[in-house]
């Protein structure tokens, strides 16, 4: 059991699912452990800093806090098996890395919260078996239930935007089940990082819950069926009777794939613009040491969406992924960007190269700091 990892997680955790897949898709033996374990308060917190999940412990007794550090931790030491060689596709997992775990949040909170009637039981029962079986059970699960609730109107979701929030997830998710007639990752017969990000919010919320998992179960079945690949060992690809291998070749980006991301470009750069706008104030007002920690929800931030007005948190976490987009393409060869922004243009994600803090998120002590 000495080459045993420990991942610190709860199913019903949107950021949990991300980490959880890369794990058993890389064959990597772990144990899971809820955060109601008293091993995380005593042992774990004081080195991950944040009581957040998920939260890996290694055989060694490393703690590192955070998804997207749990899987750069592995590919760092293993030669990047998930990161597909051409810029293009490159590009393409890392966006979908960012926009799986932060700009996906909107349907995922308001399809959990807003209809009680068939998500509350189910909901209620995983928040209550995540806490340790004391007297105050009831009440804490009570406490991080109506904390939760809220979440949804801070990510921009209310009575005027929700017609609109659902519309943009719905014709999200039929694209993308179009694009998973052809192959069975975002970017071939492999997972790349994408897949794990974009998993985070497609499994936990709304592959789960029941309001959410009965629409992509009837509506976008090999979206489902892809959620339920990302949480098996083996390839599970049964439709496939002539598969492939690795990601497609030739650096290549369907056209279907481009499809899913023309539609999340519609929400996904105004509010990444304005987020940009709203925290570079911020940033230019409170001036934050080099070193201290940037916090993950500092204000909100007004941005347009077909013409409807949307607010939601501006988050430097968003930008810290962000980031690794710009890093990437700012490492290729003039020609090799040449078709990255070509790519982004027609996809209308071609800011997103350009959109920047005035200060870089980067990453200490287990906590994102300001650089």
């Amino acid at each position: 059991m000495t080459d045993v990892h420990t991942l610190y997680a709860i199913t019903h955790s949107l950021y949990s699912g991300r980490a959880r897949s890369y794990l058993i898709k890389q064959g990597i033996p772990f144990r899971e452990l809820s955060t109601g374990h008293e091993s995380f308060k005593a042992e774990v917190l004081p080195k991950g800093k944040l009581p957040t999940i998920p939260t890996l412990v290694t055989p060694e007794g490393e703690v590192i806090r955070d998804g997207a550090a749990i899987i750069e931790y592995f590919e760092a030491q293993n030669g990047r098996p998930c990161r597909p060689p051409g810029p293009r596709q490159q590009v393409v997992s890392a966006l979908f890395d960012m926009i799986g775990t932060d700009g996906l949040l909107r349907p995922a909170m308001h399809y959990r919260w807003n209809f009680p009637e068939e998500n509350l039981d189910f909901v209620r029962y995983h928040f209550f078996y995540s806490q340790r079986d004391l007297p105050q059970r009831e009440d804490k699960t009570e406490h991080m239930m109506d904390r939760m609730r809220h979440a949804a109107a801070a990510f921009g979701v209310s009575e005027a935007s929700a017609e609109l929030v659902e519309t943009l997830y719905l014709e999200f998710l039929a694209a993308l089940n179009t694009h998973l007639a052809e192959v069975p990752y975002l970017l071939g017969w492999q997972p790349c990082v994408g897949d794990f990000g974009l998993l985070a919010p497609l499994y936990a919320h709304l592959g789960r819950d029941p309001k959410p998992a009965r629409i992509m179960q009837q509506q976008a079945v090999r979206v489902y069926r892809w959620v339920e690949r990302m949480n098996r060992a083996d390839d599970d690809i049964p439709e496939f009777f002539d598969p492939g291998s690795g990601f497609l070749p030739d650096d290549d980006v369907p056209e279907t794939l481009l499809a899913v991301l023309r539609i999340l470009a519609e929400d996904l750069v105004p509010e990444t613009r304005a987020a940009a706008d709203f925290i570079n104030q911020w940033l230019a007002d409170n001036q934050p040491e080099a070193g201290s920690p940037a916090e993950r929800m500092l204000g909100m931030a007004e941005f347009t969406v077909r013409g409807q007005s949307m607010t939601a948190v501006a988050q430097p976490y968003r930008f810290y992924l962000l980031q690794r987009v710009q890093e990437a393409y700012e490492g290729f060869e003039p020609a090799e960007q040449t078709q990255v922004e070509a790519m982004l243009a027609d996809c209308g994600l071609e800011e997103l190269l350009s959109i920047k803090l005035d200060r870089q998120v980067g990453r200490a002590d287990n906590l994102e700091v300001w650089n």
